[in-house]
């Protein structure tokens, strides 16, 4: 038998038992990615989704860099991993992994996440709204899955209470000048900047890209380093700054508005960014722009769309709050079974810029 011959015997390969193997389903919501861990990774330990992702960063944080890196990931890739829920009334708990770390809340990934519980059948599903909840770090969210003739048709999402910390801050960057940012929370700690209330030398399209990811890197640290009020009321751990989101106007019709979001580090999103959308919710009702039961349709850098709304206004500390509603898509685009050498030099995985 040639050794083709051979090859093409074997039809199952059988991995070496000195590989670990990790299991994962990719998806995109809005072009955003999503690897989403199946099987494979470590039992971790605690008694809540904050407790498992402590545990998972001082004991396994490896496999985050190895799966979200090179030569398996890329940059801006985007993943999960599913934990018990924090009590009983709860479905699942979800961690959220980026290039940088892991983060306290996204809306792209609890859209994929419950559009892929529906698709798999880890739910139950019936025709209408099927309503899921799932314990991020943040709290608890729901999510309601759309689905119609068997199929999920789009999914809705109520984030934490989020709420406006100052509008029309002031930073100052040694060479663009003086740079006004509203700062607000959705489930995470935003920079929003304006691109009509400040002066820059690009656009929030794809072509600008590398320059976006600059200016949003240095106005996050610039606001890190000059804004002490980045602070959660309850939970230090969640008291940090995410990224800076860029707005401007939309040239499309029947959109309200642009939304880029830099996060993590020099991370682009490529949807909309469902918890930078639920704080531009808490601004626009601060501001008397957006009522109860309104909504807005927000685009990303490639243009695709969610959708935001207000459902109540709610009290969290001493921030008057709201609860916003998120709607949008989401697709499985793939499989996955990676190996890992323990011999590999490059395990861990590397990046580019």
């Amino acid at each position: 038998m040639s050794t083709y011959e051979r090859i093409q015997s074997k039809g199952n390969y059988q991995i070496p038992d000195y590989y670990t193997v990790i299991k994962t389903i990719d998806m995109h919501t809005g072009g955003e990615p999503l690897r989403v861990i199946i099987d494979g990774f470590p039992t971790l330990l605690g008694n809540s989704v904050l407790d498992f992702r402590n545990f998972l960063k001082e004991n396994h944080d490896h496999l985050r860099t190895a799966l979200m890196f090179e030569p398996r990931g890329h940059a801006d890739m985007y993943g999960c991993l599913l934990t018990p829920p924090n009590d009983p009334s709860g479905d699942f708990g979800i961690i959220f992994m980026h290039n940088e770390g892991y983060s306290t809340m996204c809306g792209h990934a609890i859209i994929a996440i419950s559009t892929l519980a529906a698709e798999m059948g880890w739910i139950d599903i019936k025709e209408g709204e099927n309503k899921i909840e799932i314990d991020a770090p943040c709290g608890r969210i729901r999510s309601w899955v759309e689905v119609s003739n068997g199929k999920v048709k789009g999914v809705k999402f109520h984030c934490v209470p989020s709420f406006v910390v100052g509008l029309d801050r002031i930073i100052r960057h040694p060479q663009l000048g003086e740079i006004k940012y509203d700062l607000a929370y959705g489930g995470a700690f935003y920079a929003y900047v304006d691109m009509q209330k400040n002066q820059f030398d690009f656009a929030l399209h794809a072509k600008d890209y590398q320059q976006i990811i600059k200016v949003g890197k240095e106005i996050k640290q610039l606001v890190i380093q000059n804004d002490h009020d980045i602070k959660h009321p309850f939970e230090d751990d969640l008291s940090f700054l995410y990224g800076t989101i860029f707005i401007d106007r939309s040239s499309n019709p029947g959109i309200d508005s642009r939304n880029v979001c830099v996060f993590a580090d020099g991370e682009v999103d490529r949807c909309p960014t469902g918890s930078g959308v639920s704080g531009r919710m808490a601004i626009h009702h601060l501001r008397n722009e957006l009522d109860i039961g309104q909504f807005m349709k927000i685009e990303s850098i490639i243009d695709t769309v969610f959708k935001g709304s207000i459902v109540e206004e709610k009290k969290f500390g001493p921030f008057n709050a709201v609860i916003p509603q998120v709607e949008g898509t989401a697709h499985i685009v793939g499989k996955h079974e990676f190996m890992i050498d323990p011999g590999d030099p490059l395990a861990k995985g590397f990046l580019l810029r």
